[in-house]
């Protein structure tokens, strides 16, 4: 054991120099007599190419020896390259090893499977089982996925309320996805009063993590001046920003928004705005 944790504080860079070829040695140590974690650490390395070539095959041997000792994290691991791989009926199989352990993320994919209908008959029933069993344990996207399924009455009531109240607890661990939808939810006035300036604020805290659709819809309000005072400089700023890192459909309304914006602006409000723009993306959409 002494030996895995030596490779975790390399691998982390915890009180010595991150060094991933270090943390492979010590763990391939570890490995060699039998330690799942090891074996584990060692599949991720491979996953994600940390300190070797990136290799799934590698990955996939390495998890499975941990896997083989039931170690739920490996189990999982397995299930998400299988799943990569289209093979959704081994990675049903290995999630359901995993989720019968308790893996919160396990068993949100394996939701996911029964939500699609991937290697299993499609089943808003059983997904939503798999989704409360996740989100008991706090897990934000199975809560912003329950929040779906009461929102479209997928295997369940329609209830925008208790879409609301899921959506709340994986927002306030920071799912853009659940900051995003909530914001929609105040704008258009489903299951809540119609409310701009809440919808403002969950467009903020999403569009802070980078969320297009969050910062498209914040440029709207601005420009519209709704839940703000009418500022066609930040409507700009928004939809610039939007737009840089949107595709298809969305990064065209975006442009669209943008340049409706540009009609009731000075040539130094657009020099600003853009200034504004470049600056958002500087910081990584924070403080903006």
């Amino acid at each position: 054991m002494a030996q895995v944790s030596l490779g975790a504080l390399y691998h982390n860079g915890q009180g010595m120099p991150q060094d991933y070829g270090k943390a492979r040695q010590w763990y391939e140590k570890a490995a060699e007599q039998g330690n799942a974690m090891a074996q584990h650490n060692i599949g991720l390395l491979y996953e994600k190419g940390l300190g070797v070539s990136q290799d799934y095959g590698k990955a996939r041997q390495w998890y499975e020896k941990a896997a083989a000792q039931g170690d739920a994290t490996a189990q999982s691991n397995l299930g998400v390259l299988y799943d990569k791989g289209q093979d959704y009926t081994m990675a049903r199989q290995w999630y359901e090893q995993a989720a019968a352990q308790g893996n919160a993320y396990a068993q949100t994919n394996l939701g996911a499977l029964y939500y699609n209908g991937r290697g299993v008959p499609q089943d808003y029933a059983v997904a939503r089982q798999w989704f409360e069993q996740a989100a008991a344990q706090g897990s934000a996207e199975a809560q912003y996925n329950l929040g779906k399924l009461y929102e479209e009455g997928q295997g369940v009531p329609q209830d925008y309320a208790k879409a609301r109240q899921w959506w709340e607890q994986a927002a306030v661990q920071r799912n853009g996805e659940a900051q995003y939808v909530l914001g929609l939810l105040y704008a258009f006035g489903r299951g809540v009063p119609q409310d701009y300036a809440m919808a403002r604020q969950w467009f903020e805290q999403a569009s802070a993590q980078g969320y297009a659709s969050a910062q498209l819809n914040l440029g709207a309000l601005y420009y519209n001046g709704r839940g703000v005072p009418q500022d066609y400089v930040r409507a700009y700023m928004w939809s610039n920003v939007a737009a840089a890192h949107s595709m298809g459909d969305e990064q065209k309304l975006a442009v669209d928004n943008r340049n409706k914006s540009v009609r009731h602006m000075t040539p130094l409000q657009i020099a600003e705005a853009q200034r504004l723009s470049q600056q958002c993306q500087a910081q990584q959409f924070k403080g903006c």
